[in-house]
């Protein structure tokens, strides 16, 4: 009786500490290939798809988006294949 109670204790605990590490995460990434006033709303809308993004922006003079994200439900890898699929490879800037 007492090790399944425990055995489910311990799995309880696992799914809350990945909850609790959750964090919003922000990240500029440098964006290819905007040469026209409407790129920026494909990229907006490319990263806007990816699950966990909260916030988007996105600067066509700076060829630059700034992604607010739920690093549980994303992560910077996810985000610059959303823009490179859209055909607007991106990286972290750095």
């Amino acid at each position: 009786m007492m090790k399944p109670l425990i055995s489910a204790t311990f799995a309880l605990g696992l799914v809350a500490s990945t909850t609790a590490f959750a964090a919003e995460r922000t990240v500029t990434l440098a964006v290819q290939n905007m040469y026209c006033a409407a790129c920026p709303h494909t990229v907006k809308s490319s990263l806007q798809s990816v699950p966990g993004v909260k916030e988007v922006s996105v600067s066509y003079q700076y060829k630059t988006a700034v992604v607010t994200f739920d690093d549980a439900k994303a992560n910077v890898k996810d985000l610059t294949a959303a823009t490179t699929n859209a055909g607007y490879p991106s990286a972290p800037k750095g």
